[in-house]
């Protein structure tokens, strides 16, 4: 039988002081949770990433901010600003940083905020990336109304999945309505992300997926890294039912019964060079 778990801030299981930031963790369960109280002069990649060795933060964070006013820019351009009793997701890739003059106190559930802080050097593997996203879900679940598409969007996971296990992927993450998944093969990952690609555009729940290959660094329930945001840059490339493979995928692929569509060079955000992409035909 299972067993309640509890555990205080008042008696933490690690206490880590960074610059600027004081963070209290404890383990529950599976789960690291933090209560940080974050200084006004505060940002991450001043403070922070020069310890780490990276110019962004790459843990993954669902917050609470108790009091404060905090800032998060992602490395897009993507801006917010958070007041007190939001609950705020903040995926990786980002600089954070304190508005005003008063400390921010914030709580952090998600569970890896323990690799908040840590210096680069966690294993790192070469492998291809696939990344899914519904085309036009905002609108398609405003048409169907929210039970109706909670139900679509269950049986689109489960059909997602169920093709994911087919070609051995490795699941790493859902965003709600797409999936990243990891594969040791690119022909395995063409093969999924082709079998996906017609499954939903038959449901009725159409997809675009991204298909890229390139390093990550893997910690525990995540993995980050550049090939992560290449892959959803690559993604968001493709329209209704298409799969856009990146030229680092496709110049792995020596098979005649997989045919590709030059997209040409492309510029896309982060890239310091355009890469060029492919759509595979059906």
């Amino acid at each position: 039988m299972g067993r309640i778990g509890q555990k205080s801030f008042d008696h933490p299981d690690e206490v880590r002081d960074l610059p600027g930031l004081h963070l209290d963790l404890v383990r529950v369960g599976s789960l690291t949770v933090g209560l940080g109280t974050v200084q006004p002069d505060f940002r991450w990649s001043t403070h922070v990433g020069k310890a780490t060795g990276e110019s962004l933060c790459y843990v993954h964070h669902t917050q609470l901010l108790l009091s404060g006013r905090f800032a998060v820019r992602m490395d897009d351009g993507e801006y917010a600003e958070i007041e007190p009793n939001v609950v705020f997701d903040v995926p990786p890739g980002h600089d954070a940083w304190v508005i005003g003059d008063e400390p921010c106190v914030l709580v952090d559930f998600l569970g890896n905020v323990e690799h908040l802080g840590l210096p680069a050097g966690h294993d790192s593997l070469v492998t291809t990336l696939l990344m899914t996203d519904i085309v036009d879900s905002t609108a398609t679940a405003s048409r169907l109304g929210d039970t109706a598409w909670k139900q679509s969007l269950a049986e689109h996971n489960r059909m997602v999945r169920a093709h994911l296990e087919r070609y051995g992927a490795e699941e790493v993450n859902t965003t709600g309505d797409g999936f990243l998944a990891m594969f040791a093969s690119a022909r395995g990952a063409l093969g999924c992300a082709a079998s996906i690609r017609d499954a939903t555009e038959a449901a009725g729940l159409p997809v675009r997926i991204g298909v890229h290959t390139g390093e990550v660094v893997v910690v525990p329930g995540d993995i980050r890294g550049v090939a992560v945001h290449v892959a959803a840059r690559v993604m968001a490339l493709g329209g209704r039912s298409e799969v856009i493979v990146s030229g680092s995928t496709r110049g792995m692929i020596d098979d005649a019964r997989l045919r590709f569509e030059s997209r040409g060079a492309q510029e896309l955000k982060g890239v310091p060079a355009p890469l060029e992409v492919f759509a595979l035909s059906p």
